[in-house]
């Protein structure tokens, strides 16, 4: 019991100082690959029989039973554009997360090792246009870690409900009377999303990549925004940090603040109320993303 609570101690000082929990592992290049352990349920081997699912992307080999839950099982190298896994006749191994609120089965040739890095050494690639890579990071020998979008890959994979319901757009559509919303996010795909739900409800809105280029942004243009709305994984600062720093600072204190993540875990939720946020938002609910950005605009 007792190292379970250091454990979990120790991640809450892990998110109050910027850094991240990372499990490496390697897909069928043989690349280093890394997932934040927040969003880690369990890691199993991966077994040579998975109930095929019709009609389904190539990269989903199945679905697996998961405590009773059926949990569609995706090749995470073919779903980068990589050679498949061949999980029947080699050992392959399966992570099991959680991404907006569903949780979801990967295969991965193997797991590596835990690693902690702090965000700041955490680097978004610049001029590499790869839609499934949002991060670099370097293991202790100097190898390069790859940080996916996972978020990109899943919408890719298995599709999301990007569109407001008809009830939500009957009673939010254009409410948001032009107000101006600052979407920080290091996701092209996520702030695509974002982008369409304010579109609908009538606020205009700026997008930037990094919590940096955000503050550089709000250095000029504070007066004329009236929320943000930012992811909490983000290369430089991480979400929470961000937070902090705008509720540290005189011209930014009056700010409306949505902390919008797919590590959606009722700790992560405690502590974006901890480092100042207005709401926790996980992603991607188009309706309640909607009414939580209402009901702060409106306030």
């Amino acid at each position: 019991m007792a190292s379970s609570l250091d454990e979990a101690l120790q991640r809450t000082k892990l998110s109050q100082s910027n850094q991240m929990e990372m499990l490496t592992f390697r897909l069928t290049d043989n690349q280093l690959y890394g997932i934040n352990v927040f969003k880690i349920i369990e890691i199993i081997e991966c077994p040579r029989r998975i109930d095929r699912m019709p009609n389904s992307h190539p990269a989903v080999k199945g679905a697996l039973d998961f405590r009773g839950n059926a949990l569609a099982v995706i090749d995470l190298s073919e779903a980068v554009g990589l050679p498949s896994k061949d999980f029947i006749n080699e050992l392959a191994y399966i992570i099991i997360c959680e991404y907006n609120r569903t949780l979801t089965a990967f295969i991965v040739h193997e797991p590596d090792t835990l690693l902690t890095r702090s965000w700041s050494d955490i680097h978004k690639p610049e001029g590499v246009n790869a839609l499934s890579l949002v991060a670099i990071a370097y293991a202790d020998g100097g190898e390069a870690i790859m940080l996916l979008d996972i978020e990109s890959i899943l919408i890719n994979v298995v599709g999301i409900d990007r569109n407001l319901s008809s009830e939500a757009m009957t009673g939010f559509e254009g409410k948001g009377r032009g107000g101006h919303v600052l979407v920080v996010d290091d996701s092209r795909t996520a702030i695509m999303l974002m982008q369409s739900v304010l579109d609908k409800i009538g606020l205009t809105n700026t997008a930037m990549m990094s919590a940096d280029k955000a503050l550089e942004y709000l250095e000029k243009e504070h007066s004329k925004v009236d929320l943000v709305i930012s992811d909490i994984e983000m290369p430089g600062m991480d979400g929470f940090t961000f937070t902090r720093t705008l509720r540290d600072h005189d011209n930014y204190r009056h700010l409306k603040i949505i902390l919008h993540s797919s590590m959606s875990n009722p700790s992560n939720q405690l502590k974006a109320v901890q480092s100042g946020a207005d709401k926790f938002v996980a992603k991607f609910d188009p309706d309640s993303l909607a009414g939580e950005i209402l009901s702060l605009v409106e306030s």
